[in-house]
């Protein structure tokens, strides 16, 4: 009883890892490693992302105080995080193709990253283009990922320099995994890179900006 109830509280369907999670404290978290993440990602195994657990406790009670201020996760992003230039869904883009123009996406730092090793940077791109994914479980189709793929090596492995495919690595989670529906968006994480370059990445342009 007392896990249902914990269930039907909670803002978003909690997975079983997340309760596995909130079953622990912070000193008995094992953080996800470099070499776990590449592992948990070539394979699929996305469900198995997990936040440390006085994190989770905090992004659950955060989820339900902004959905009952904003009406939804979604509205919050519009109003706080996504530029003002795109408006209220459905998006317009400027190219069908994701990532193709710059107006059409914005990297930000993810506010509650999942529970990495010290180094370890979680990066979310949103897109106001729509990214395809297939008809079951809401995975990505071989032309979209090869169309995220580009991208990531355009944006940010190419930036880093020698080396830089080492020190990224990216996913987009399934529909159902997925906490904010409404924009599409990939994770990016990267590995030691210097609080400069994350700032460059992230920063605002003037195409954000509403006019």
């Amino acid at each position: 009883m007392g896990e249902n109830a914990k269930d039907e509280a909670a803002p978003f369907p909690l997975t079983d890892v997340d309760k596995w999670v909130l079953s622990q404290t912070d000193d008995e978290f094992t953080y996800h490693t470099w070499d776990e993440l590449r592992q948990l990602i070539q394979n699929n195994q996305l469900e198995r992302l997990k936040r440390k657990p006085s994190d989770l406790r905090r992004y659950i009670k955060w989820t339900a105080e902004t959905k009952a201020e904003y009406g939804s996760i979604t509205n919050f992003l519009l109003a706080h995080r996504l530029p003002r230039a795109w408006g209220p869904p459905p998006f317009k883009p400027a190219s069908d193709t994701p990532f193709a123009d710059p107006s059409d996406y914005r990297v930000l730092i993810n506010d509650w990253p999942y529970g990495f090793a010290p180094g370890i940077t979680h990066i979310v791109v949103w897109s106001r283009t729509p990214i395809a994914t297939d008809d079951t479980v809401g995975d990505m189709t071989p032309e979209s990922r090869r169309t995220v793929a580009e991208f990531i090596k355009r944006y940010f492995v190419d930036s880093l320099g020698p080396g830089g495919e080492d020190r990224v690595m990216w996913f987009k989670n399934w529909v159902a995994l997925q906490s904010v529906r409404t924009v599409d968006h990939v994770h990016v994480l990267v590995k030691d890179v210097e609080p400069a370059l994350l700032q460059e990445w992230a920063k605002e342009h003037e195409w954000h900006r509403a006019r």
